[in-house]
């Protein structure tokens, strides 16, 4: 199996690429270099024993400056000139378009035959793994003997699909969706409102992604601010409520807290007081 050395990565909990690919029984064969990797050195690297060819999207970090990374479509013509399939691990699962994280749709279409990401993160249904692409390559999958042990449960297939349907139906029902597109304006008045509620102040923050996707992406924000003190008893509720020590003060940023929420919070704040 080969993989660019660039893409070696370690996931949430200390999971690394090479260490799941070991215990697959593959043998790995790095290739380039942490900065920059080409096409062609997958070429080069391409013997009998080669099966697949791998690509793994750098789903919590970012090298940046002097870097290169094959296109999809590059590597796709290479897979097709040797006859090896292409798999390609997208890590957080978007659908549609969202700042720079590729998409399932995109990944096929640029030629990749698998493509692999999780059922949590961006496209914000259970925690599941999801594989699509070649029909022929997931009826293998799905005929192997492990298959049955690993599968998804029924309610999560269950979730999975009525997630599926938001994303066609309604994409602004879907929480992380929501919270990453919601206007400034919105999450502000939603911040003066649980303020109000609790005597705290207004603060302009700047809130992250997180969850393995959009490690640069900073996001407009603004949080009612309460004292420091209420990190612990907000923390250890029957309902925890977790917010950000800054200064001396305890932000809890609204672009995290649903409308219906706030009351709830609200509440939360003074019971801990």
């Amino acid at each position: 199996m080969i993989v660019s050395r660039g893409e070696l990565i370690e996931i949430g909990d200390a999971f690394r690429i090479p260490d799941v690919l070991a215990r697959s029984g593959a043998r790995l064969v790095e290739v380039g270099t942490t900065n920059r990797t080409r096409a062609a050195d997958y070429e080069r690297a391409i013997g009998p024993d080669t099966a697949v060819l791998l690509r793994v999207h750098q789903s919590n970090f970012r090298v940046v400056g002097f870097t290169e990374q094959p296109r999809v479509q590059d590597l796709s013509a290479v897979a097709r000139r040797h006859t090896l399939p292409l798999v390609d691990d997208l890590g957080s699962g978007v659908l549609g378009a969202l700042a720079d994280e590729p998409s399932a749709r995109e990944a096929l279409a640029a030629g990749a035959d698998l493509v692999c990401f999780s059922g949590d993160k961006l496209l914000g249904g259970p925690q599941a793994g999801i594989v699509a692409g070649r029909a022929d390559l997931v009826e293998l999958l799905r005929r192997h003997p492990l298959q049955r042990a690993l599968r998804a449960d029924k309610l999560t297939v269950a979730a999975l699909e009525g997630t599926l349907q938001l994303h066609l139906d309604a994409p602004e029902r879907i929480p992380v969706l929501r919270m990453l597109r919601e206007p400034v304006e919105a999450v502000r008045r939603r911040a003066e409102r649980l303020a109000a509620a609790v005597e705290g102040t207004v603060e302009e923050t700047v809130a992250r992604v997180g969850g393995g996707a959009l490690p640069l992406a900073e996001l407009p924000s603004f949080a009612c601010a309460v004292e420091e003190l209420l990190v612990a008893p907000l923390r250890e509720a029957a309902t925890p409520v977790v917010g950000i020590v800054r200064d001396g003060r305890l932000l809890l940023d609204c672009r995290t807290i649903d409308d219906d929420e706030v009351d709830e919070v609200a509440a939360a704040v003074r019971a801990a007081r």
